[in-house]
């Protein structure tokens, strides 16, 4: 394995092994649609803490305000903007989520196709938390830009 790089010197190529929370969302959004390279785990891991989080503070709000101005009878006007806004996010977090999953299964020295492990029936999501969790390995340098 590489040595730990701080963020000055890990260009965007290579994993960032030992990313903190905001440098991990920074290099998300920077490599936006990159499916080459490698992300190393904790890259992967605060990316999914942030998401994860910004789902739940979607879900309260729509809980909790979404009924306002409809007198508690399905959802008021304050309640669709935030189901719209929530998709809005969505769809825009879509293609670089796949990408991030891509380049973690690279840094594990795995082609980013085994994404598709995912949607096999009950056991896919398992499969691919797995191969997430699989230390980073040097020979995963064959998916780096050349």
């Amino acid at each position: 394995m590489t040595t730990p790089q701080t963020p000055a010197s890990a260009p965007l190529d290579q994993p960032l092994y030992g990313a903190s929370f905001g440098e991990a969302i920074r290099r998300f959004f920077k490599k936006y649609s990159d499916f080459t390279g490698r992300a190393s785990r904790s890259e992967f891991w605060w990316w999914y803490l942030f998401a994860v989080v910004i789902a739940i503070v979607f879900s309260i709000l729509i809980a909790t305000l979404g009924t306002v101005g409809n007198g508690g009878r399905g959802y008021g006007p304050i309640g669709w903007i935030l189901i719209v806004a929530y998709i809005v996010w969505v769809v825009a977090i879509l293609v670089p989520s796949i990408a991030l999953i891509w380049r973690r299964l690279h840094d594990a020295n795995l082609p980013g196709p085994f994404f598709f492990l995912g949607f096999i029936p009950f056991v896919g999501g398992i499969i691919l938390l797995v191969l997430y969790l699989l230390p980073s390995k040097p020979e995963g340098a064959r998916f780096d830009r050349r």
